[in-house]
């Protein structure tokens, strides 16, 4: 009995504890607590993992795409992304980023956590991309995994499971019983929420106009969205999105925090 309440007292400190926010605020005062109780080096590890497989995949499929045009247009924009993490999170100019370009009519791209991207070919061609465009995109992925919001959104399932599992976690048998199981079935598989979303909407759009990109694309990107989808199911890159109107509105209200930033971007780069 005294083992069980030290246990679960173990537990609530990892509720209070766990609450905390993965990156300063920017500009854009972007931040709020979050529940962060799984480890990040369980995710990051799980996400190293899939992204290996489903490069793997590609390059089996003769879909891995290293040498056009739009592939080392990506490469430099991420690049150029990468570049400005430190003023969210200075931990993460370490991270080893690797970015890869897929083919496939597919509009979606994604970051996974650690700095893991790929973009696909549909959403590129689909939306006619400009480099500003492109960079809000790969801004907006990049920034899910500066937020941490895959850790996050793990932490949150394993808490609606109940105190068995908080327990489990706090003594360490959930880890060596099945943690990592856990992890890689919720990790892939539950969608980011509306906050998540916006969060990384408007954190891309300070992250892309430190970069040199003129965050003015960004509310376009959402357009051409919403007429690629023409009233039909959207592609999964918006699932789960806030409205199309909703999020421009919110762009474009971050605007003019933004625009100093991207003209003394364009000043410094000459």
């Amino acid at each position: 009995m005294k083992r069980m309440l030290v246990a679960v007292l173990a537990a609530l400190t990892m509720l209070v504890t766990g609450c905390q926010s993965s990156t300063e605020s920017g500009a854009t005062k972007t931040t709020r607590k979050q529940l962060l109780l799984v480890p990040a080096e369980a995710v990051n590890q799980q996400s190293a993992q899939q992204y290996r497989a489903t490069l793997i995949k590609a390059q089996r499929l003769r879909r891995l795409d290293t040498t056009s045009p739009d592939a080392q247009r990506v490469v430099a924009i991420a690049q150029r992304l990468a570049n400005q993490v430190s003023v969210f999170r200075p931990d993460a100019t370490t991270w080893k980023w690797e970015v890869n370009t897929i083919k496939s009519d597919e509009v979606n791209a994604f970051c996974m956590p650690g700095g893991k991207i790929a973009v696909f070919s549909g959403i590129i061609r689909k939306l006619n991309l400009t480099d500003d465009e492109l960079a809000a995109v790969i801004g907006h992925e990049i920034c899910h995994a500066l937020r941490e919001h895959s850790r996050e959104k793990v932490s949150q399932q394993l808490l609606q499971q109940g105190a068995i599992t908080l327990v489990g976690i706090a003594t360490g048998s959930q880890i060596q019983q099945g943690m990592a199981a856990l992890i890689g079935q919720y990790l892939f598989s539950l969608p980011y929420s509306r906050t998540m979303e916006t969060e990384s909407d408007i954190m891309g759009l300070e992250l892309m106009a430190r970069a040199g990109f003129n965050p003015e694309a960004a509310p376009n990107v959402w357009r051409k969205m919403a007429k690629l989808q023409g009233g039909k199911a959207p592609p999964q890159f918006m699932s789960t999105h806030p409205s199309d109107q909703t999020r421009i509105a919110n762009l474009e209200k971050a605007l003019p925090t933004v625009k100093p930033l991207y003209e003394a971007a364009i000043q410094n780069r000459g």
